[in-house]
């Protein structure tokens, strides 16, 4: 596999590469990213390697990540139209002005007007719901966004951060309206992160949604980069994004990953995305890194090539505790079909089952 091995995302026949290039890290305002510079030599190297999709947001590092993209790709027509660019709205971005954030008609124009802007571009490929909106109603998010796609404005629609069942209204309400569906789902997705498999990984399968997971490596926890010893090295970067999500179960899965990574010869991290790019549904994970060289290490993940039996060791150590009726589902198929084969797969026979001598009355 490669960068420029793409696969198209969900039920769409948008092209992108099997590793996304997120840019929340582009800039330095907030303390713990990538500068102007460097974020401009991780671009241009993945970009040289084959890699085309790149997702940002309205507000990331207070905007100057779309800015990044704007005066490094939006001057310059050929690479703009090579690349994918996917940014997102919801979040605030005027102080005190609660239209300047959020899923409303008017925050919707808003926002991707001074994306547009920033990115020095006039369209949009992949536009992002940032996250589900209680306040506004589904049906006016979903006709405002239809509205940006007519008018060229935007390409193709995603959600990221969003119940199943949400996704699930959206997306049949579009369809059943005539509107423009969503091809894509963005979503938290690792071996520290599986409680997506209950829901939301079921339902994109489903509604044709293609998933790129974000934090693929947990915040940097998957690199190994934390010990039992030393679990507070680098805390003050993520705050208690990291330091809640040090666990004894986290290490335990760090240590079979590294062991795996031992066996292979490769790294925590590559191990660890490699997992993540082989999940049912998974169509290109996002990268989020601060320099070239930890670009250069993920894009590595490509070329593991993990084994049924570590694919075994990682399932069973990183086995999540699934909502109901989830872990209950993976049971009840016996009820139906005990003792028989459908599809592959084989039912067990239940003793409370009707059989031939003890027939249903």
């Amino acid at each position: 596999m490669a960068l420029d091995h793409y696969v198209t995302l969900g039920g769409s026949g948008l092209a992108v590469s099997p590793l996304c290039l997120g840019t929340m890290t582009f800039g330095e305002e907030l303390g713990w990213g990538a500068s102007e510079t460097e974020s401009k030599r991780v671009l241009d190297r993945y970009l040289d390697s084959g890699g085309n999709f790149i997702d940002t947001a309205n507000f990331y590092t207070l905007g100057h990540a779309e800015k990044i993209l704007g005066d490094h790709l939006g001057r310059n027509a050929a690479r703009r139209q090579r690349a994918v660019i996917a940014t997102k709205f919801f979040g605030l971005t005027q102080p005190g002005d609660p239209n300047s954030g959020g899923t409303s008609r008017k925050a919707i124009f808003y926002a991707c007007e001074n994306s547009l802007r920033r990115l020095q571009t006039d369209y949009i490929d992949l536009y992002w719901m940032h996250a589900w909106d209680k306040h506004t109603p589904i049906d006016e998010t979903m006709q405002a966004l239809d509205d940006l796609v007519r008018s060229g404005k935007v390409r193709y629609l995603g959600f990221s951060d969003t119940p199943a069942w949400k996704v699930a209204e959206a997306q049949v309400s579009a369809r059943h309206g005539g509107l423009s569906p969503l091809i894509a789902l963005q979503i938290e997705y690792s071996l520290l992160e599986r409680t997506v498999e209950g829901e939301l990984i079921p339902m994109a399968r489903e509604m044709g949604l293609g998933v790129t997971p974000w934090s693929p490596l947990r915040y940097g926890i998957l690199t190994g980069k934390y010990t039992r010893e030393s679990p507070a090295k680098g805390e003050a970067a993520r705050g208690a994004w990291v330091t809640l999500s040090l666990t004894d179960r986290a290490f335990a899965v760090v240590d079979a990953v590294k062991k795996v990574a031992g066996e292979l010869d490769s790294t925590p991290a590559r191990v660890a995305l490699a997992w993540v790019m082989g999940r049912p549904g998974v169509t290109s994970p996002i990268l989020g890194v601060r320099s070239v060289a930890q670009l250069e290490d993920n894009l590595k993940a490509m070329e593991v090539r993990l084994g049924a039996q570590h694919r075994k060791a990682l399932d069973e150590v990183s086995q999540p505790m699934l909502s109901f009726p989830a872990d209950f589902l993976t049971r009840a198929g016996s009820f139906s079909r005990g003792g028989m084969t459908l599809n592959g797969e084989t039912y067990d026979v239940l003793p409370y089952l009707p059989t031939k001598e003890k027939p249903v009355y």
